[in-house]
């Protein structure tokens, strides 16, 4: 199933792996956009004319091109399919035949009703490997209701432990339970890709937003696990360790993260009361979680006195882990950002080069060839089709069928 792959591409450790992307929105096209940038050849299937239901998020003043859709599409090949019809559906298995992934996030039932659950496409082709993101996983009492970030991070917990203490919990800035579901996605298609070289054999693999939101409850769920109680809200505070949370400098924000005695040790030093440590309220990691308020009354008191920039320099020449609160524009446009590559140039096919984020995986035997941009509705439909075998006469046909549409 493998394909020939490009010179650009070769060397990336994906290459030639050809995978159906039947997923909108975030999750599936954030699991499709992680394999693209590996390597892989991602056909994206798209519905005519409107596409993915993502091209339509847009603010005023945004391009046709909406950047948060074209951020995790980049690289991609968009086939516009009607997979209702049986033309369609005939289309897509004898793509399926040659592919080698499939991914979809599909509410639970759809794939059946259309004749394209696994069950039906692991006959065709037995190395397939078939992913499937859903809201709330595909058994249990809820299976079939929709899933939808918001709403998931309000089910696991996620919301309700996060904002200040005297305040109604808040959402987090970043949709948690769409990213994580596809970087698990991604995980779950190469740990199947790892069986299949060994055994031939495809399989279904799975996740759910669910699922990718409790798992990031690991310490929410100790605690409620050991003491049977939820974690109070906490703003920006851990609810294990003191001093650990934003602090107020003159100039602005910092966090200071004194995680174990010797950092503790840095900060009293640092800020001139060594005396801190043998205080009863603070001598002890407990005591200090016990006396937080007054810690951190004493601790804001001092960084008053000095701008941000200033204060983490001595706290890092002290070993105390500390760093500015960055708005994101700041972090992007920094240079430590830039040096590990999480910036990156990505062609517009008008001869000019967008800003993107990089992959957040870094290998030593790979390379980097320049990422293409988003793709219109349908702008690979014939060329896919003709890579995958079809004749002019029969491109044609589909066509003017309106089972396929060229963008």
């Amino acid at each position: 199933m493998l394909s020939t792959p490009d010179t650009a591409a070769a060397r990336r450790p994906l290459s030639g792996l050809r995978v159906i992307e039947m997923a909108q929105i975030m999750a599936g096209p954030t699991c499709g956009m992680m394999l693209s940038d590996l390597g892989a050849d991602v056909i994206k299937i798209e519905k005519w004319p409107s596409g993915d239901d993502a091209r339509q998020y847009q603010k005023p003043g945004d391009s046709a091109m909406p950047p948060s859709f074209c951020m995790i599409n980049r690289g991609k090949r968009s086939l516009a399919l009607d997979v209702r019809t049986e033309a369609g559906k005939a289309v897509l298995k004898r793509l399926v035949a040659q592919a080698d992934v499939l991914t979809e996030n599909f509410r639970v039932g759809v794939m059946e009703r259309l004749g394209l659950a696994y069950a039906d496409l692991q006959p065709i082709n037995p190395a397939l490997i078939y992913c499937s993101i859903t809201g709330y996983g595909r058994h249990g009492p809820m299976a079939t209701t929709g899933g939808f970030d918001l709403i998931l991070q309000a089910f696991s917990g996620l919301i309700a432990a996060t904002g200040e203490p005297d305040r109604d919990p808040v959402k987090p800035g970043v949709s948690i339970a769409d990213t994580n579901a596809g970087i698990l996605a991604a995980l779950a298609v190469l740990s199947a890709y790892v069986h299949r070289l060994r055994t031939g054999q495809g399989q279904h693999v799975e996740t759910s937003l669910l699922q990718a939101a409790m798992q990031q409850t690991y310490w929410l769920a100790a605690n409620y696990f050991s003491t049977g109680l939820d974690t109070p809200r906490l703003g920006t505070a851990h609810s294990l360790i003191a001093p650990y949370q934003v602090f107020r400098a003159r100039d602005g924000q910092l966090v200071i993260g004194a995680g174990n005695p010797k950092a503790w040790l840095g900060v009293c030093q640092v800020l001139g009361h060594p005396e801190w440590a043998a205080d009863p309220r603070f001598d002890h990691p407990q005591c200090r979680v016990q006396h937080r308020e007054a810690l951190v009354a004493l601790i804001e008191a001092e960084l008053a006195n000095d701008g941000v920039a200033a204060w983490c320099a001595r706290f890092e020449s002290a070993g105390v882990p500390a760093g500015p609160v960055q708005h994101a524009g700041q972090a992007l446009e920094h240079p430590q950002t830039q040096a590990v590559g999480m910036v990156v140039d990505v062609d517009d096919g008008q001869g000019g080069l967008q800003r993107g984020l990089g992959s957040p995986i870094t290998l030593s035997g790979g390379s980097s060839p320049k990422l293409s941009m988003a793709p219109r509705v349908g702008q690979h439909s014939t060329e896919v089709l003709r890579e995958f075998g079809w004749t002019e006469p029969e491109i044609d046909a589909l066509l003017q069928q309106q089972v396929v549409w060229q963008g």
